[in-house]
């Protein structure tokens, strides 16, 4: 016990390294312009993909501390989707402060208007959502509603992967690999959602996919 104890401390301090220092040293190369041709468009992008990045190492840990028979894996995952919601915080601020320059109305109308933003902001909210209610005395005074809401994580990963393939214009290979990655970690989870699965046949994956704005 004191092992997995030790395991779980050092494994979170390395969580916090990783996530941290790398988003303080990218934001730095962006303000001193040395984040490439488009600094706004590389800090919207790292954090946006960040976000992704995070949210599919969660989803991993399950199946991970499953196959290997390591349970305490499962204790760093809530703080895996805090730093996912913290990134997903960054990116939709790096978009409305840099990109849009403040201008609420206009963050309205690109919301309404661009199908790939009204998908990402659904996420944020649901995002948001998870990452207040990760709290254990949140977590114990919702009782059995906070595991309903937080089966949402799988639809919320859906959701954040489906708004990186729209807002790519070209290059469809790298999110159609987020997508293969995010079909091969939900698979191992069919009992769970089979319910959503019968819900969504009326709804094509495939033509998600093609409204691409």
């Amino acid at each position: 016990m004191a092992m997995h104890r030790t395991k779980i401390w050092l494994l979170k301090a390395l969580i916090h390294i990783a996530a941290l220092p790398v988003a303080v040293y990218y934001y730095y190369l962006a303000i001193s312009d040395q984040f490439g041709a488009d600094p706004v468009e590389a800090i919207i992008h790292f954090t946006g993909i960040g976000a992704l990045n995070l949210l599919l190492i969660t989803l991993a840990v399950s199946p991970v501390a499953r196959y290997f028979i390591q349970p305490w894996l499962l204790n760093v995952r809530r703080l895996l989707g805090l730093y996912a919601a913290f990134y997903a915080l960054l990116h939709v601020a790096n978009f409305f402060l840099f990109e849009l320059q403040l201008d609420f109305g206009l963050f309205i109308g690109e919301v309404i208007e661009r199908p790939y933003i009204t998908v990402g902001m659904v996420a944020f909210v649901l995002i948001a959502a998870l990452a207040i209610t990760s709290w254990s005395r949140i977590r114990r005074k919702m009782g059995r509603s906070w595991q309903k809401l937080h089966n949402y994580n799988y639809l919320l990963t859906a959701l954040v992967t489906i708004h990186f393939y729209w807002s790519v214009k070209s290059e469809l290979i790298e999110p159609s690999i987020y997508i293969l990655v995010l079909l091969v970690l939900l698979s191992f989870r069919q009992r769970k959602f089979k319910p959503w699965l019968k819900a969504l046949k009326s709804l094509s994956f495939a033509r998600l996919l093609s409204r691409k704005t």
